[in-house]
């Protein structure tokens, strides 16, 4: 071996060359015209750690998931193709595998489609749609439904009714126009068979998990994802529905004690009640009502003692109740009634 065998082995390779990146594959493609739905765009794109999947998620909650294919011309994924040093001139390519949907919207935009023209022109029709005859007798012929007539429709001499080459210009197919979005809710999950009378308030916890709601006689508790049962926490019905004197009018949880909450009557009382007694609330922590002034009771008293609503302060320091006539504050923690 001489000197310049010796330099020539010796040299140092060349830099590798750039990383060129280009266009693969695409998945999914548009219609001349078509518009571009909200719920279809893609809002995330993921790889397993095998590089062998895809799974792409858009707005409207699906998530579709992807194969790739190329792996099995080589006999093996990637990972085992790049320790035997096997060189990769395949661009990755993947097909469609499966989807499934994640979840359901619950408010979505929906575009409202009218007809903005119609197949006849107006002016040109008679009756239900049939075209008027060019014929100038004072006695029109009897047309039917879609055109048509009931005579024989030919172009003989001696029908007045005649089709003219290319048919009639005015008519034309009708042009659907999409109109102003609209907000959609769908219907999650329902909450029924649960009360017998009106229901008066539904009241979320602080606790994010559950949920109360009243009627005239009782308040249930439910829990957000349990829509089949619920637990009962408050009933006033007597033995003898001849003995009811009071009926429940509203009712709300605290906004940060998740334990405590309120309801009025419509003898004008308010019981704050602590979940934590017993699971039957039928005695109150505290009690707000005002007295009578003597000799004063007639017979509106009660039609206008009745609360028809309360709502706590977003502190839950205070709880505002309405009744016929004024406005009243209660501190809970005081006990204390104020009218405003």
């Amino acid at each position: 071996m001489n000197g310049g065998d010796e330099v020539a082995a010796a040299t140092p390779a060349g830099p590798p060359p750039p990383l060129e990146w280009k266009f693969s594959q695409v998945f999914g493609e548009r219609t001349a015209g078509e518009e571009l739905q909200e719920v279809d765009i893609i809002s995330a794109i993921e790889f397993d750690k095998t590089g062998d999947h895809l799974a792409t998620g858009d707005r409207g909650g699906r998530v579709v998931l992807f194969e790739r294919t190329d792996t099995k011309d080589h006999g093996g994924s990637r990972r085992d193709l790049e320790r035997m040093d096997y060189p990769i001139t395949r661009h990755p390519e993947f097909r469609y595998k499966t989807e499934f949907q994640s979840h359901e919207p619950e408010v979505q935009e929906k575009k409202v489609k009218k007809i903005s023209e119609m197949n006849v022109d107006p002016s040109k029709a008679v009756g239900n749609g049939s075209v008027a005859s060019s014929s100038n007798s004072s006695a029109p012929k009897p047309y039917l439904a879609n055109g048509g007539c009931t005579d024989r429709l030919n172009n003989s001499p001696g029908n007045d009714f005649s089709i003219p080459a290319g048919g009639f210009p005015s008519l034309r197919l009708p042009v659907v126009t999409s109109a102003e979005t609209s907000l959609v809710a769908r219907c999650r999950r329902v909450y029924a068979h649960a009360h017998d009378y009106h229901i008066n308030s539904i009241s979320n916890n602080s606790d994010g998990e559950t949920f109360i709601s009243a009627d005239d006689l009782r308040i249930n508790l439910w829990n957000l994802e349990i829509s089949n049962q619920s637990f009962n926490i408050v009933d006033v019905k007597p033995a003898n529905m001849e003995d009811l004197t009071e009926v429940i009018t509203s009712a709300e949880f605290h906004p940060n004690q998740c334990n405590m909450l309120a309801y009025s009557s419509s003898k004008g009382s308010i019981r704050l009640i602590d979940l934590r007694q017993s699971a039957l609330c039928d005695s109150h922590a505290k009690l707000f009502e005002e007295q009578e002034a003597p000799g004063s009771r007639s017979f509106f008293t009660e039609i206008i003692a009745s609360i028809s609503d309360i709502k706590f302060a977003k502190d839950g320091r205070y709880l505002l109740s309405r009744d016929y006539m004024t406005l009243k504050v209660c501190a809970p923690l005081l006990c204390e009634i104020e009218n405003v």
